[in-house]
């Protein structure tokens, strides 16, 4: 890490990059907001912008059954439960016994209550409270390392789901048509993106991952002409608004991951007024 901290301190000399908090934290949002802005635009196209929500709620349930059987490693756990709990939404939403946003906010509201119930017992709840709000801040040098290896392994996940992902998310039944196995791409993305949201949660926190993985691509809609454009716009909304809200968290003394969702929500009114504008 040194290497890479003197390279840092070579290109970018600024006050904030001082401390070597803050460079673990820039290096975090440049490794973490690529990966949830690509997410985010199928999370999009598929009318599933709170799914995010409902795994960022199963972290605590996780952690919770986890801490039942004895698990000491509390990632694992979270990522165990939030896969099995994205598995169940997809297979209760391909049924088609309710709508996505119905099946969603049941599972959101269940995993939320029942990780309180659990964690709550004997006042250990708030030795997890920090996972509502997380703390990007508190990045290591290890954590980046996974970090690095999740990036280019959810991105070339992701470009090798992205063709029959659009397809189904523009038309089912053609994509049926084409021999395209929908529940199995469907399944292999919530997957993807439970992975993604468990890896983030402890930085961004369960209160603001969804809208960090759906404001960027919200926003890169509203501008984009195609399906490219919308990705590559998503990724430099989440990019920009990851390194602005993390400066101006520093600058102001105050949260990053709420001033990091803020200035994406900052973009998302600004291309609503270019779409207008546009029209």
């Amino acid at each position: 890490m040194e290497g890479i901290y003197l390279i840092m301190d070579l290109l970018l000399p600024f006050e904030a990059l001082r401390f070597s908090f803050m460079k673990n934290a820039l290096l975090a949002v440049l490794l973490l907001t690529p990966l949830l802005g690509l997410l985010g635009t199928m999370t999009v196209n598929h009318q599933m912008a709170f799914f995010s929500d409902a795994l960022g709620h199963s972290a605590i349930t996780g952690i919770g059954l986890g801490m039942i059987l004895g698990m000491r490693n509390d990632l694992l756990a979270m990522l165990i439960f939030g896969i099995v709990w994205a598995i169940l939404i997809c297979l209760i939403k391909q049924s088609g016994s309710a709508s996505t946003d119905t099946i969603i906010s049941v599972f959101s509201s269940t995993s939320i209550a029942a990780g309180l119930l659990i964690l709550a017992r004997g006042g250990k709840f708030a030795k997890y409270s920090s996972l509502l709000i997380g703390d990007i801040l508190a990045v290591s040098a290890g954590d980046l390392l996974s970090l690095a290896i999740a990036l280019p392994v959810g991105i070339g996940l992701w470009a090798v789901m992205y063709n029959h992902l659009l397809i189904t998310s523009v038309s089912p039944s053609l994509a049926r048509s084409r021999g395209i196995r929908i529940r199995l791409v469907e399944g292999a993305f919530v997957v993807l993106v439970a992975v993604t949201v468990m890896l983030a949660i402890r930085w961004v926190g369960v209160m603001l991952i969804n809208a960090l993985l759906i404001l960027p691509a919200a926003a890169g809609r509203n501008l984009a002409r195609n399906s490219r454009q919308h990705a590559a716009l998503s990724v430099l909304i989440a990019l920009v608004s990851g390194v602005t809200g993390l400066f101006l968290a520093y600058s102001q003394d105050t949260s990053a991951g709420a001033s990091i969702v803020l200035v994406a929500a900052a973009f998302y009114a600004l291309s609503l007024l270019a779409r207008r504008w546009r029209k």
